[in-house]
């Protein structure tokens, strides 16, 4: 016997929030848009409620709050990283600049090699 957790399936009800939360999101786009003749902060103002009304009709359905949860602890998990002293990162840029300037140089060297071998010594030419 196992203990699969058992997956709820969306109601419609949330189907319908979503995709009118969707809605209301282009809305306020496409208000920002129809409101080119107007004032800048009119213009503003349709954009904001839109998308403020489509994030909060969002949020109170069953995925919004899932996301909004993920964000949350996403968040809390960013405030556990230890990251690194400026003095850290400045040995970290140096040594990965000072790879990246000998792989250059290796993969040139490389390079010429290959010419040298294939055109002067295989096929004859030289320049």
């Amino acid at each position: 016997m196992s203990n699969n957790p058992i997956q709820t399936v969306s109601t419609s009800k949330d189907k319908y929030k979503v995709f009118l939360a969707i809605a209301l999101a282009i809305a306020g786009v496409v208000g920002y848009y129809v409101l080119a003749g107007q004032l800048w902060y009119v213009r503003l103002a349709a954009l904001v409620v839109g998308l403020v009304a489509a994030v909060l009709l969002a949020a109170t359905s069953d995925a919004g709050r899932e996301f909004f949860s993920f964000g949350k602890e996403a968040i809390r998990e960013t405030k556990k990283v230890v990251w690194p002293t400026p003095k850290e990162a400045g040995q970290i840029t140096a040594v990965v600049f000072g790879f990246v300037l000998v792989m250059a140089m290796f993969l040139w060297g490389t390079d010429k090699v290959l010419e040298f071998v294939l055109y002067d010594l295989v096929l004859g030419w030289k320049k």
